[in-house]
């Protein structure tokens, strides 16, 4: 077999690979994880309205109103997560 041939085998192969790759189901994990994150942040968030009238709001009291933003923090990794979900 001649190079030129050889190297249009490879990148047939590759090709196959990539496009066997975009279409493999997703691994068991990744549909909780994801919304283990967007369930995570909205408790987050719901724990720290509750708590914020307390001497000590919850989940961190150090953080303060920055307890939102990682609340918030955790849903949007959640939603980033979704474009891949099949």
């Amino acid at each position: 077999m001649s190079k030129q041939r050889s190297k249009q085998m490879d990148e047939l192969s590759k090709e196959e690979a990539a496009a066997l790759r975009r279409e493999a189901p997703n691994p068991v994990w990744f549909k909780p994880l994801m919304f283990g994150f967007m369930l995570l942040g909205l408790i987050w968030i719901v724990v720290y309205y509750i708590t914020s009238t307390t001497a000590t709001p919850l989940p961190i009291p150090a953080l303060g109103q920055g307890n939102i933003f990682v609340g918030f923090g955790l849903v949007l990794v959640g939603f980033m997560m979704t474009p891949w979900w099949k």
